[in-house]
């Protein structure tokens, strides 16, 4: 018979707690207190009271008040205006050439990631709009579903981002570092799939359209003015130091309330009421994983289970890029079973003090952490952006899963690139701080 320590014991009971309650479809905010309530009795610190803390502990964070705001600015964004004027703005530039509807997707999400940081909210918005009309258009519908879930998932990367605010609370790591280190991913990831659709695009047979004048050119520009004035804000503002991450999120729920109400028109008092009734019903989901997810690092921390998979790697610490192959390789294969924001709470903490040790700058490691977790989104079988462009689109999954192949594996490819070539994400940093 196994003689196991507590420790030991509580590594079981986490690992096998999840699978377990995971695979019964439990609720992975339920999941994750049960589980850290299994490990605490194991481990002999069983208090209820310390469980309530942790649960309350999870939540009360300044920072994390940036998350409700910037899911609300992203649902004011879709109900204002402002993602079918960037869309419009798209349209007119690129939209006659050959494949155009598809240089305007991808556009059109590196400019709403600038804003919202959702990749849910800018996804719904692309679908809604662009889907129909590619449809219309004569487009392959799962290939143009493939490639609007893949510009989706920009929004985590490029600043502002909800994944990097949770990440920065979770791990205690700089929140404007990791907004300043997912600008040139970002843009790598656009020019990775423009690069991929011009691929694409040779199976397919489509007419070119006919350009808009100049003059309509400047007029959808001219629309799209104070959509394209919301980045400049909310980056230029957190890098001058005039407010904080926090903050930014407050100045841009604010800025798109106004733009809606009083400038654009196109919402009214009336409808605040849906617009936060639904921010607050996505904020509850993701401040309940927060809640739950601090129970269970708690006692991961009690456990030393970082100290056990330093055990495992301890070979590897020495070649850090080895390193960060490895840990890329097992978070690819924990996104294809878990969405991006359990994954950051229940991993980033036992990863991170490894990749510390082994010299990895912790703000390149959150960058990749976070990138990798968002091409979680679009890799079958969680995928849940996918599912969202295919329930748009009122598709099937699987179509939508067949188009995103070109594309899932440019952004692998991209990710490779950052593994070995780790300066294009740290040079940046360094120089914008």
């Amino acid at each position: 018979m196994l003689n196991l320590s507590p420790e030991g014991l509580a590594f079981i009971v986490f690992c096998g707690g999840m699978l377990l309650l995971m695979g019964i479809g439990m609720n992975m905010a339920l999941a994750l207190v049960l589980t850290g309530a299994g490990m605490a009795w194991v481990l002999g610190f069983w208090d209820t009271q310390l469980l309530a803390q942790n649960l309350v502990g999870g939540v009360d964070s300044f920072a994390l008040l940036a998350v409700p705001f910037f899911i609300l600015a992203g649902e004011l964004m879709n109900s204002g205006g402002i993602s079918r004027r960037i869309i419009d703005m798209a349209q007119a530039w690129v939209g006659h050439i050959r494949g155009g509807l598809g240089y305007v997707a991808i556009g059109a999400a590196v400019l709403m990631a600038s804003m919202s940081g959702s990749a849910l909210a800018d996804t719904a918005a692309l679908a809604t709009i662009l889907l129909p009309m590619m449809r219309r258009q004569g487009y392959p519908l799962g290939t143009s579903a493939g490639l609007i879930a893949s510009g989706g998932i920009i929004a985590p990367i490029i600043p502002p981002s909800m994944p990097f605010v949770i990440y920065g609370v979770t791990t205690n790591t700089s929140i404007s570092a990791l907004f300043i280190s997912g600008i040139v991913p970002g843009l790598f990831m656009g020019a990775g799939l423009i690069v991929a659709w011009k691929l694409v695009l040779r199976k397919m047979t489509l007419a070119e359209g006919t350009a808009l004048p100049m003059r309509e050119r400047l007029r959808a520009t001219a629309k799209a003015f104070w959509a394209l004035l919301m980045p400049v804000i909310i980056i230029g503002g957190m890098k001058s130091g005039v407010f904080t991450p926090t903050e930014a999120a407050v100045v841009a729920a604010f800025y798109a309330l106004a733009v809606a109400l009083f400038i654009h028109r196109e919402m009214h008092i009336a409808e605040m009421r849906g617009v936060l009734v639904r921010a607050a019903k996505t904020t509850a989901i993701v401040m309940f994983l927060c809640a739950g997810a601090q129970v269970a690092s708690y006692m991961i921390t009690l456990a030393d289970l970082p100290g056990v998979l330093t055990g495992w790697l301890g070979p590897l610490v020495d070649n850090p890029r080895l390193l960060m192959a490895v840990m890329m390789i097992v978070l690819v294969l924990v996104g294809t079973a878990l969405d991006l924001t359990p994954t950051i709470l229940i991993f980033a903490p036992v990863m991170l003090p490894i990749a510390v040790k082994a010299g990895i700058d912790p703000v390149y490691f959150g960058l990749m952490f976070i990138l990798n977790g968002a091409i979680g989104l679009i890799t079958p079988p969680v995928g849940t952006v996918l599912n969202v462009v295919a329930g748009v689109g009122r598709m099937p999954l699987h179509q939508v899963i067949r188009g995103v192949n070109p594309f899932l594996i440019t952004y692998t490819l991209i990710l490779a690139l950052f593994v070995v070539f780790p300066q294009i994400v740290i040079a940046p940093v360094a120089w914008m701080r």
